[in-house]
């Protein structure tokens, strides 16, 4: 391992300096400057309780594309159904804390720790950091969060209380990314869920380059609208 140490400037190395397995710096903080500066180079948090802070780039980046996302027959059936109504930005501290309780493929416990969850939860009070909620009812079934800077959304985690919950709530955020413009949603590492979905794999170097074409453009911050 040959990860970089931070210092107290939020600055990070390049992020073709990466391990072969993604990781690239340890330490920091989880300020907003900090990881805003970090999302616009394609790199995120990523870490366990009681160890350090661990900032990944991977290689190669799964994206998920809002024009090429593969909605299964029997989803597009519960999704028509009603069954589930839909709402962005109105429930997102819920949506983190049970995300918190959801497991990363081969990570034990959770990597949602609490200084994560507040510094996302200030990302979303700063108009940066959003989610997307499936209801029946009053009760939350479902959601699905991440961070948008420029035109592109980090797609974060999503859990579910009830089947196909956490799907619809992502079929509706990439018909909202689509209708606002966003390149892409990326979904940091691939996983068979997501290729389903018609996410394709795509270099560091290409990602890098599409991330910086996306996120050069006009942010769109504050609180989305969007109810379904």
């Amino acid at each position: 391992m040959s990860a970089f140490f931070l210092t107290r400037e939020p600055v990070f190395p390049h992020p073709s300096l990466a391990d072969p397995d993604g990781l690239l710096a340890i330490g920091g903080d989880l300020s907003e400057t900090r990881l805003l500066m970090a999302y616009s180079q394609g790199i995120f948090p990523w870490y366990g309780p009681g160890s350090p802070i661990l900032w990944w780039c991977p290689e190669p980046r799964l994206l998920l594309y809002p024009d090429q996302v593969h909605i299964p027959k029997s989803l597009r059936r519960v999704i028509n159904s009603e069954k589930f109504r839909v709402s962005s930005d109105t429930a997102f501290e819920m949506v983190i804390e049970n995300c918190s309780l959801v497991t990363r493929p081969g990570w034990n416990g959770t990597w949602l720790v609490p200084e994560m969850i507040e510094a996302y939860i200030r990302l979303h009070k700063a108009g940066v950091a959003h989610s997307f909620e499936t209801w029946q009812g009053s009760c939350l079934k479902g959601g699905i969060y991440g961070v948008a800077l420029g035109k592109a959304f980090f797609g974060e985690s999503m859990y579910y209380h009830a089947p196909d919950a956490s799907k619809v709530a992502l079929v509706h955020l990439m018909r909202f990314l689509k209708e606002n413009g966003y390149h892409f949603m990326d979904c940091q590492q691939t996983t068979r869920h997501m290729l389903r979905f018609g996410a394709h794999e795509v270099s560091r170097n290409e990602f890098l380059k599409q991330l910086e074409a996306a996120a050069g453009e006009k942010d769109k911050t504050g609180k989305w609208h969007y109810s379904a």
